[in-house]
């Protein structure tokens, strides 16, 4: 479960990192609260208003910035709102929903379903294709077979029966039919790995449309803002993966999105070995080769897909794909201890000798 926390604005000069490229550009931005610990500063001015709900099996947080209390309070019963409509669409736990009516008939024959669901599914397999297949929404395949909270995992001849499914290729899409289909039969879809970011985005263009120009939505890890708070940069704190109350790094983050994937959310550990929900699409089993994997960019829809990458790829070669993108950045963090920075985020060398001042 995701714990909650306050979030809140520093003056830069406290910041205990050099300010990243991005920051010039204005386009970062604060974080989740499942993922991230902000450090604290500045008390909310009187305008502010917040307000947590729990859906989509996370936590929901909204704050913003209104003149007037009465319209600050229907904004955010509007983004709840839509937050409830997308998990009513695209949640595997809920038999109704169109996710779950693809995975119970679309390997029988061809499904049909709305505009939203087929271009997410699209946007999916473009992910898929970018990563080479490190994201992958077939996973579930495999990735139903364990229960985390219950601690069950899959014995290793059911992972090898169930890998044969777990291919984004077999996933059949048709864009003048809008109809979604599978290859072959026992596969199943999960967009848990990029339907949040997409609710975060949804939610964000809503209170865009109202009028809102300064608020912050967070879905479990991902989150976005728009604007800053009162004039000053969040501070943003990535925390440590072994202990919530360790920060690793600081960043002053404005008007942008931010995604954060960690081994410690949901997990169980059992003879030495930690069994956490990003799968290996290629094994079948919970990814190790970071520990924590930040991405920002301009949407959250795009950092929610990528943040799951580095997991399957490793952070070296994320981070090579990260820096041939350059409206995102990314930190991670290795099993071994080691954090590692994407080119925009570099702290600058030390001065040489030669340069220093006398």
């Amino acid at each position: 479960m995701a714990m909650k926390l306050s979030i809140r604005a520093q003056p830069s000069a406290r910041r205990s990192a050099p300010e990243p490229r991005a920051f010039h550009r204005m386009r970062l931005c604060s974080c989740l609260a499942a993922a991230l610990l902000i450090a604290g500063g500045a008390p909310a001015r009187a305008e502010w208003m917040a307000r947590d709900e729990a859906i989509m099996g996370t936590r929901i947080t909204v704050q913003l910035r209104a003149a007037d209390a009465a319209k600050g309070s229907a904004a955010i019963d509007a983004v709840m709102a839509e937050m409830r409509r997308i998990d009513e669409l695209m949640s595997h736990y809920k038999p109704e929903s169109e996710l779950s009516q693809i995975n119970l008939h679309a390997a029988d024959a061809p499904v049909t379903v709305d505009r939203e669901l087929f271009d997410l599914l699209k946007l999916s397999l473009h992910f898929s294709e970018v990563t080479d297949g490190a994201f992958d929404i077939t996973y579930a395949g495999v990735g139903h077979l364990y229960d985390y909270r219950r601690h069950i995992r899959p014995t290793e001849a059911q992972i090898q029966a169930a890998l044969p499914t777990v291919n984004w290729r077999n996933l059949i899409l048709d864009s003048d039919k809008l109809t979604v289909k599978f290859a072959m039969p026992g596969m199943r879809i999960d967009v848990g790995g990029i339907g949040k970011g997409y609710a975060v985005d949804r939610c964000i263009g809503i209170l865009q449309s109202l009028g809102i120009t300064h608020a912050l939505v967070t879905a479990g890890g991902d989150s976005r803002i728009i604007g800053d708070r009162d004039g000053r940069p969040w501070i943003v704190g990535i925390r440590h993966p072994d202990d919530p109350n360790k920060i690793v790094t600081r960043l002053p983050l404005v008007d942008t999105a931010m995604s954060t994937s960690g081994d410690y959310f949901r997990f169980f550990d059992e003879d030495g070995v930690r069994y956490h929900h990003i799968i290996d699409p290629h094994t079948g089993h919970s990814a190790s080769r970071v520990r924590s994997a930040t991405i920002l960019g301009p949407t959250a829809t795009e950092t929610d897909g990528l943040s799951k990458t580095a997991f399957v790829l490793g952070a070296e070669k994320t981070l090579e794909l990260i820096n041939r993108m350059p409206k995102f950045d990314a930190i991670f963090i290795t099993p071994d201890g080691r954090v590692l920075y994407s080119h925009g985020l570099e702290p600058p060398a030390a001065p040489t000798k030669e340069a220093r001042s006398p």
